[in-house]
């Protein structure tokens, strides 16, 4: 396990452009921290460590957003709007987690019985008494709290 401390959300987008760029296929990244957190600002630095040039937004109301123009398939993932697990097969996760890209999952403890054991779970934490954009990032490969 690892924790970063990021005091701006530029310092959020380097440790996620530099995790997409030692990502590799088939990996799963679970972004858990409260609304606001910082989960869209790290995957568009993920994003653009792997190469992805175009805007990237939460896939709130779609629930997955593919980007494939970088050096990995990106398979972004909100699942906070999911009504069941079923609405994940039938937008067909099974190609994402496993196939040759890489899974960002946003609120992942909404589908957790679906989820890879060896998933990599990233927890953004916010503290306001250390100023308003201090960041506590905890990575891992286990489950580290509650969405």
């Amino acid at each position: 396990m690892k924790t970063v401390i990021t005091q701006k959300p530029e310092e959020t987008f380097e440790l996620g452009r530099q995790m997409g760029r030692e990502a590799k296929p088939g990996q799963v990244y679970c972004l858990s921290g409260d609304l606001g957190v910082g989960k869209t600002v790290l995957t568009q630095g993920f994003a653009s460590g792997l190469g992805i040039e175009g805007p990237v937004n939460s896939p709130t109301f779609t629930i997955l957003q593919s980007y494939e123009e970088g050096r990995l398939p990106l398979y972004h993932f909100d699942v906070y709007r999911i009504g069941d697990v079923e609405e994940m097969e039938e937008i067909g996760y099974e190609d994402c987690f496993y196939g040759e890209g890489v899974s960002l999952i946003e609120w992942p403890g909404l589908v957790e019985e679906i989820l890879p054991e060896n998933a990599v779970w990233i927890t953004i934490e916010k503290d306001l008494e250390q100023g308003f954009d201090y960041r506590r990032i905890t990575i891992g490969e286990t489950k580290q709290n509650e969405d």
